[in-house]
């Protein structure tokens, strides 16, 4: 894949995660968890990362982050979705390092939603200086379970298209057919 090829890709892989992004930003669920998301813009990561690798999934999860905060200019939330977005990227690329026979998309990806929510509550823990923020985080790893799951799901069918479709991706191994 030659690199402008590459660089649109990795634009559109944050802008549109940017957007989705915006709009869950909409749907509150405030009966279940408090500032939960289901997190379907984390797909054009996890897709970022089969596709390109570490250093270009890291790029898409903090360009989303970045953008998120301009679009809806909330900057507070932008600390605890910073630190989430690259605790993720970081452990499901370590994961992706695995053979596909001990994880599939899914477990990456689920993998991805519980380090996203360690993120987030230690970054919760810095601000607040409170321990008592830690008995959040079993609720949310249980939810994790969840969205990680349906994340997982749509990554591996963008995936299955986008391979359809002729579009270079690293790791073909992660492609279930």
């Amino acid at each position: 894949m030659n690199k402008t090829k590459k660089l649109i890709l990795i634009s559109f892989f944050s802008a549109f995660a940017s957007l989705i992004g915006l709009f869950e930003n909409a749907i509150p669920i405030p009966f279940i968890a408090p500032g939960l998301k289901l997190g379907l813009s984390n797909v054009f990561v996890l897709v970022g990362l089969v596709i390109f690798g570490l250093k270009e999934g890291i790029a898409i999860s903090l360009l989303k982050s970045i953008l998120l905060m301009l679009l809806s200019g909330n900057v507070s939330s932008f600390l605890y979705s910073f630190l989430g977005a690259l605790l993720s990227s970081i452990f499901m690329s370590i994961f992706l390092s695995f053979d596909t026979k001990f994880f599939s998309l899914i477990g990456v990806s689920i993998v991805g939603s519980s380090f996203h929510n360690i993120g987030q509550i230690l970054m919760a823990f810095l601000v607040l200086k409170s321990k008592a923020i830690f008995s959040y985080l079993p609720i949310l790893l249980s939810i994790g379970i969840i969205t990680g799951f349906f994340v997982g799901l749509t990554s591996n069918y963008v995936l299955k298209k986008l391979d359809k479709n002729k579009i270079y991706i690293n790791r073909k191994e992660w492609i279930n057919y």
